[in-house]
């Protein structure tokens, strides 16, 4: 059973790595992946977006010797933090 601390069914990797996002209207946007897991991202972004949004991103490793990881996310939370906004995603699709 899991201790009350930590309920999820799946463990977030920090990551604090560059992504590049696009949204639907084509806009595309650099921001920061603080964390990862097998079904969310958390990025950290400069500009507002909104709830249910769904933005293609990539997000580039910092070796060459694996491919970037591609995928459609949902924005499910958006809150100011500091000079930005903190962004919390579901990932609906990786596309590579």
């Amino acid at each position: 059973m899991k201790d009350y601390s930590e309920k999820r069914d799946f463990h977030r990797m920090q990551v604090n790595s560059s992504i590049e996002i696009t949204d639907s209207s084509g806009n595309t946007i650099t921001g920061t992946c603080r964390d990862l897991s097998a079904t969310g991202m958390q990025l950290f972004v400069q500009q507002q977006v909104a709830i249910g949004e769904e933005l293609n991103t990539v997000l580039k490793p910092s070796s060459d010797q694996f491919p970037p990881l591609e995928a459609i996310c949902e924005v499910v939370r958006c809150e100011p933090e500091g000079d930005g906004f903190l962004l919390g995603t579901n990932i609906i699709e990786v596309t590579r």
